[in-house]
């Protein structure tokens, strides 16, 4: 009987220094997202973003970002190109919103849910 492991996509280079959080400059990075950009996709301030990044509206985003970004390397096996999909790729199935215009609509879990059945040969 063989097992097979998944590796995980590493997101400590995403962690707020030795915190227990991650770090909105570091994701925004990421997707080429400022501060702006981060406070209007969790709807927070944007001094929030800056001032208390462990605020739990935004936290809660970032990490959905994340969860996207290691269901779009399932499928892109590559950082850069699953940051680009995440972006700019426009979804049929979602009246051609990006997945990450559906993350800042609360639909993580759709757009979860739309990689897994593209890696399963489902969708595409």
């Amino acid at each position: 009987m063989s097992t097979t492991t998944t590796q995980l996509p590493d997101i400590t280079p995403f962690q707020d220094g030795e915190r227990p959080i991650l770090s909105p400059t570091r994701v925004g990075q990421e997707f080429l997202l400022g501060i702006q950009d981060l406070a209007d996709l969790s709807r927070v301030h944007r001094h929030t973003v800056r001032t208390h990044p462990e605020n739990n509206q935004l936290q809660a985003t970032l990490v959905n970002l994340l969860r996207v970004r290691s269901a779009a390397m399932v499928v892109n096996h590559d950082p850069q190109k699953a940051a680009f999909f995440i972006r700019n790729q426009p979804i049929p199935s979602f009246d051609h919103k990006t997945a990450l215009q559906l993350v800042g609509e609360g639909r993580t879990e759709d757009v979860i849910g739309y990689l897994a059945s593209i890696e399963s040969g489902f969708v595409g």
